[in-house]
């Protein structure tokens, strides 16, 4: 009897086949391998949702997934976006001498104790500003264009992809306090109709979130320059000096961007990614990397309308002592210069012009010993005495004038609204 081989390469050939098969079984599940087969029955249908996730992914409201939308915005908001130019009539300007003196700086700082000397000039001004009706109103800051009756000339340029020109603007109302202005233009022919901006919710705001600048900083070299970044923080509160008035200007409620804020940004807009005005860009911090400040929106809308009607918001104040002097303490350096025994007291360095300092009589150089039944020896005490009082008080002022010890009655007033 003859044995028969056994066909090991048969067998061999038909384990791999098997094996074959088990790997493919594991690899493709069999819900995959039914999602497989329902895309080869119906490949139009699976097209179809990848092209409208794409669309969706595209629509998505951040930087990073459409590398257009920030340009989109911006050409969408820009026709807006005015540069806004502002001429005084010429005036007799008051300058201190010896300004510019490293020597008297070091000693009075901004508060020279010599009266200004005059100087004919022409103030001028620039910023930015946005249209928020068809109606041709313009908001922008109180510090751009100034307050009504100062007969200033304010031209607007309005720049879109059809039109470019410059028109006269009138200056409906203003507030120092919000520094928040409104203006108003006509449109100007050849252009169809005045492009707008739409005024969005800063309330709804937060922190984190993108957020674009408009404007012209420097200018109109550089007008509309786009700026992106995020917004900062909420409430801010800072205080500038306002050299014009020779006072401190107060902000309240600031909405702090990292977006680039220059010099020519003021007036102008804050958007959010929406296309939408939540800020007004206002101030920057000069000392600082990316810190900028812009009123809310909200602010600006509760006050819009009374601004156009009235001119001017109205607020209830409490009254305020006031006796409307700038001063300063008293080094030895002065103490040197003015021939006193010592330092204790306060310098008056400027009165100003009808106040009830100026109507007693106090003048520059007085250097005040006494307050009624107070004694005077740093700018807190002084400050604090008059704190103290009511408008309509009458106080003695113990001064010296020119070596000469006087006594000066003060009737205080009430702090105007500005100071």
């Amino acid at each position: 009897m003859v044995k028969r081989r056994v066909p090991w390469r048969l067998i061999l050939v038909s384990l791999a086949v098997v094996l074959a098969g088990c790997l493919v079984m594991v690899v493709f599940s069999p819900q995959e391998l039914s999602i497989a087969k329902s895309s080869e029955a119906q490949p139009e249908n699976a097209l179809a949702e990848i092209v409208d996730s794409a669309e969706f992914s595209s629509q998505l409201p951040l930087p990073g997934m459409n590398p257009y939308l920030i340009a989109d915005i911006a050409e969408q908001v820009s026709p807006a976006v005015v540069f806004i130019s502002v001429e005084w009539p010429p005036v007799q300007q008051y300058r201190y001498p010896f300004a510019n003196d490293p020597f008297f700086r070091f000693f009075f700082g901004d508060m020279f104790p010599f009266p200004m000397q005059p100087d004919e000039t022409i103030p001028r001004s620039a910023g930015t500003g946005f249209i928020i009706d068809e109606e041709g109103h313009i908001i922008t800051n109180q510090h751009v264009v100034g307050d009504l009756g100062e007969k200033q000339t304010i031209t607007v340029r309005i720049t879109t992809p059809d039109y470019t020109g410059e028109v006269e603007a009138k200056l409906l109302g203003a507030d120092y306090t919000l520094d928040l202005a409104v203006l108003k233009i006509e449109k100007p022919e050849g252009l169809d109709k005045l492009p707008t901006v739409k005024l969005g919710d800063s309330d709804k705001s937060r922190p984190g979130e993108w957020v674009i600048a408009i404007g012209n900083p420097y200018g109109k070299q550089f007008e509309h320059t786009v700026t992106i970044g995020v917004l900062s923080a909420k409430g801010r509160r800072i205080t500038i000096p306002d050299t014009d008035r020779r006072q401190y200007r107060v902000y309240e409620n600031l909405m702090q961007t990292d977006a680039a804020i220059n010099p020519g940004n003021s007036g102008g807009p804050l958007i959010n990614i929406e296309g939408e005005v939540i800020g007004i860009n206002t101030a920057v911090n000069a000392a600082a990397q990316g810190i900028g400040f812009a009123i809310p929106i909200n602010t600006a809308k509760e006050v819009i309308q009374e601004l156009i009607d009235t001119g001017k918001v109205t607020r209830q104040t409490a009254s305020q002592p006031w006796v409307g002097v700038y001063y300063n303490a008293i080094t030895e350096e002065i103490a040197r210069y003015f021939n006193l025994q010592d330092t204790n007291g306060v310098i008056i360095v400027e009165v100003i012009p009808n106040s009830p300092a100026a109507k007693a009589g106090l003048r520059s150089y007085d250097v005040v010993r006494k307050v009624g039944d107070k004694d005077i020896n740093t700018t807190e005490d002084f400050q604090k005495a008059i704190q103290e009082l009511e408008p309509g008080d009458r106080v003695i002022f113990v001064v010296v004038r020119s070596g000469q010890r006087m006594l000066i009655p003060v009737e205080i007033g009430n702090r105007p609204e500005g100071y």
